[in-house]
């Protein structure tokens, strides 16, 4: 398959509905230190297209976690395998969920009422009603049945998505990539335009630091400090270097393309298109900053700093041209259904490969490959949108949501890879050892202040160790004093945000986790050799 074609496949793929609105969200609610990540993709391309790709590219193999068998066992084969379904289930649940909110904030209603009490029913659209939240997806209340849109809109883009992808396979999943990226940068450059019109030039682009951003320094050795520079361009080397090396959604398309010299062709093109496209939705984010400091009383009650990844739907959906905004939601949606048909598809390779065809369990007939691929399919959306409904309890805008939840899970897979093919002396129970010690790392930091709130509960010097201040706040709809994290005021509304200060920034996650991974693994492998020594004709004792 041509090599520019799957590039942008990967692209596509890996930026999704998450980046379309997170990047525009942190841009206009925290600051322009984001677009630092671009100054990564040089020696991401490096490592990945001279380190791992040659390695990889030598194992023309369905499954990437085949590889895992063959140097430490079925053991961890499975254990790659498992991790990788459950991070493509929870990103996809994450991109879902995210489209379904951005759609509900474009048409204003969180929730369809049905009056079925009286002579006639009636369906309406409102808010969230502030003195009876509806939690799941329908309540029943004194003759009314209040039905929540966001796992309503879940279903209808799950299904469709998962219609096309299972008819048409990989190919078709790529063609459509193609042309789901240019409907997606499209949209984002007709937005920047607009604003450039409406405005009478760039008046819109940020010359000075804006009173909403974050204090975003170059470097601090303060792990609570939200971002940095530093720490941007080391988490965007770490999550792609990962994703490259353990995830089944690239390692397919790597494996589309005839030898690595194709591969880091492909690889070129998808860091290209990463640029371009991650650049433009950082301005789409200063534009829309631009545009609503100018026209405050378009707002509808958001703030600027807190509801920043809601400023882009709202603008789609009331300030675009006619018929543009259609194109920017299809561009939306496109991105959402190019993240899950080839979720879908790498789900199904994983499975068919590691799992049923592992143990001799597979289809020998094409009805019933075709018959095995739908069930698949209807797990995995029925998974995809029981898990949707559990995402707005994370804490954080979209970036921190993001690497909470999938980045957790994309470093520990990739330090399987590390350990089977670049570590000569791993043992699996060392590996093990190694992967629980790094998934629990990644845990705690992405949770760290909920961690912290529990500490504090059974040892109360705890907080303290860390550097964290705590305080009770009352929750009003649960009607109890409950212990929480210092809450910082904003200083344009001065309210106290709803958000705890965590003792370790989220952005340290992948680093942390793989850093733990690695050395712990490692130690635990050695001390099994130095017990139990491998012997000479061991396939560990080679790298190729």
């Amino acid at each position: 398959m041509n090599p520019l074609l799957i590039g942008v496949s990967l692209f596509a793929t890996l930026l999704s509905t998450i980046s379309y609105l997170s990047m525009p969200g942190e841009g206009a609610g925290k600051g322009p230190i984001n677009m630092t990540a671009m100054l990564a993709l040089p020696l991401i391309y490096l490592t990945v297209g001279y380190v791992l790709l040659p390695v990889y590219m030598r194992h023309k193999v369905t499954s990437a976690y085949e590889l895992l068998e063959e140097r430490l066992g079925l053991g961890i084969r499975l254990l790659g395998a498992s991790m990788f379904l459950l991070l493509r289930l929870v990103w996809m649940s994450l991109l879902i969920y995210l489209a379904a909110k951005a759609v509900t904030v474009m048409l204003g209603i969180d929730y369809w009422v049905l009056h079925y009490g009286g002579e006639q029913q009636l369906l309406t659209g409102v808010a969230q009603p502030a003195d009876q939240p509806v939690d799941w997806l329908i309540q029943f209340h004194q003759g009314e049945a209040w039905i929540s849109c966001v796992p309503v809109i879940v279903l209808f883009t799950g299904f469709v998505a998962l219609i096309y992808t299972t008819l048409g396979g990989l190919r078709a999943v790529v063609i459509t990539d193609l042309m789901q990226t240019a409907l997606l940068f499209g949209g984002a450059l007709l937005v920047i335009i607009h604003v450039t019109f409406d405005s009478g030039g760039f008046q819109w682009f940020p010359t000075e630091w804006q009173a909403n951003w974050d204090t975003q320094p170059l470097f601090s050795w303060d792990p609570r400090v939200r971002i940095t520079m530093v720490g941007t361009i080391i988490t965007t080397f770490v999550w792609y270097v990962a994703t490259a090396g353990g995830d089944q959604t690239s390692v397919q398309r790597f494996m589309a393309t005839k030898d690595a010299r194709a591969a880091r062709l492909a690889l070129a093109a998808q860091m290209c298109v990463s640029a371009l496209v991650g650049v433009t939705l950082t301005i789409v984010g200063f534009a829309l900053l631009g545009f609503f400091r100018a026209h405050p009383e378009h707002l509808a009650g958001l703030d600027l700093k807190t509801d920043a990844d809601d400023l882009f739907p709202l603008f789609i959906a009331n300030h675009l041209w006619v018929g543009v905004s259609g194109l920017v939601v299809a561009a939306m949606f496109a991105a959402a259904m190019s993240s899950i048909d080839s979720g879908v598809n790498s789900i199904t390779a994983v499975v068919s490969t590691d799992f049923l065809g592992r143990f001799g369990w597979q289809p020998k007939s094409e009805r019933g490959q075709f018959r095995l691929s739908q069930g698949l399919a209807f797990c995995v959306g029925t998974s995809v949108v029981v898990g949707s409904t559990f995402m707005k309890f994370i804490e954080g805008n979209i970036t921190e949501v993001t690497n909470k939840t999938v980045n957790l899970l994309t470093t520990p897979i990739f330090a399987l890879f590390c350990f089977a093919l670049f570590i000569r002396f791993s043992r699996p129970m060392g590996v093990f050892f190694g992967w629980f010690c790094g998934t629990a790392v990644a845990a705690f930091v992405a949770f760290s202040s909920s961690g912290v709130i529990w500490l504090a509960e059974w040892f109360p010097p705890a907080p303290a160790l860390f550097g964290v201040e705590l305080t009770t706040h009352f929750d009003s709809e649960i009607g109890e004093v409950i212990l929480t994290a210092v809450r910082e005021i904003d200083p344009e509304t001065g309210k106290a945000e709803l958000v705890p200060r965590a003792p370790i920034s989220f952005q340290w996650v992948g680093l942390a986790s793989l850093a733990v991974n690695l050395v712990t693994g490692s130690l635990a492998s050695l001390l099994i050799n130095w017990r139990h020594p491998l012997k000479k004709n061991d396939p560990r004792n080679s790298t190729s």
